[in-house]
């Protein structure tokens, strides 16, 4: 089983999903998002797979939502997808894919779910 994981080091939820992948011998692509940012096409088929807005997908009580305004209901799906490009720290973690599907590791136990 493959997957790739959209991690921040720094988030316990992510490194515990983390632990979990490689507990059950998971071959994994670790890409640390706040680094390497997702770019805007990778962020529409994560929510096309997750079945999900893009709003949905953000972390609202971080201060770059505020700052920016995230909160306005008139902002498209394509602004609030460039917000999270331009401020990956926006972008809900962690996210796993595999080829059984796509979760968001909140729990991480929800990733047992796809492999």
């Amino acid at each position: 089983m493959k997957a790739t994981i959209y991690h921040n080091p720094r988030c316990s939820k992510s490194r515990l999903t983390l632990d979990i992948l490689k507990e059950k011998g998971v071959e994994l692509q670790i890409i640390q998002y706040l680094k390497d940012t997702p770019s805007a096409e990778e962020l529409k088929t994560l929510l096309s797979t997750l079945n999900m807005g893009a709003r949905s997908l953000m972390r609202t009580q971080e201060s770059a939502y505020k700052d920016n305004n995230l909160d306005n209901k008139t902002l498209s799906e394509d602004d609030l997808i460039q917000a999270m490009v331009d401020n990956p720290i926006l972008i809900e973690r962690p996210i796993i894919k595999t080829n059984k599907g796509v979760v968001i590791g909140r729990p991480p136990e929800k990733v047992l779910t796809i492999i």
